[in-house]
């Protein structure tokens, strides 16, 4: 038998106000984003914004429907919608700010799973790593440089 020690690097700003530019300009969009959702059920608004490196900035935010599993989540609007219009762009930054009417979120809420999941096919696809930024509605930001930095044992095509 032998261990396998992973582990995880993040970037931590102390708030949107310590990051650079462009990305707090992105954050900004996610935030408009975000106040768009559609989440009569969770409470919980999510908007997201992607960088392409076409210039293009995509917004996306969380969808939801009485049938939970149908709705879709604020990344995967984003990234599908961006392969969709713009299949040939790569995705350079993704950004992601969470709400809930419930209770404050001052801690950075990272992608769910299935999301993970989504991001890792497009950083797969695109042979290049995606830098990730997430925060809640406030406090501090963090950034992974990589979806593989999140997830590090990806399920891709490779097992298929």
């Amino acid at each position: 038998m032998k261990q396998i020690k992973i582990e995880t690097v993040l970037q931590v700003f102390d708030s949107i106000d310590e990051l650079p530019v462009n990305i707090k300009s992105l954050m900004k969009k996610a935030v408009e984003a975000r106040s768009k959702a559609y989440a009569p059920y969770s409470k919980f608004n999510v908007g997201t914004a992607l960088l392409l490196d076409n210039g293009e900035v995509v917004l996306g935010n969380n969808q939801e429907n009485a049938s939970y599993p149908s709705g879709l989540c604020a990344e995967r609007t984003a990234i599908y919608y961006a392969g969709a219009q713009y299949p040939q762009a790569r995705i350079l930054k993704i950004v992601i700010t969470a709400t809930s009417t419930q209770k404050p979120t001052t801690s950075p809420i990272p992608p769910c799973g299935a999301c993970r999941q989504a991001i890792a096919e497009y950083e797969i696809k695109q042979k290049e790593p995606i830098e990730i930024y997430f925060m809640g509605e406030s406090g501090s930001v963090a950034m992974s440089k990589s979806l593989e930095n999140l997830l590090p044992f990806v399920f891709d095509k490779s097992a298929l």
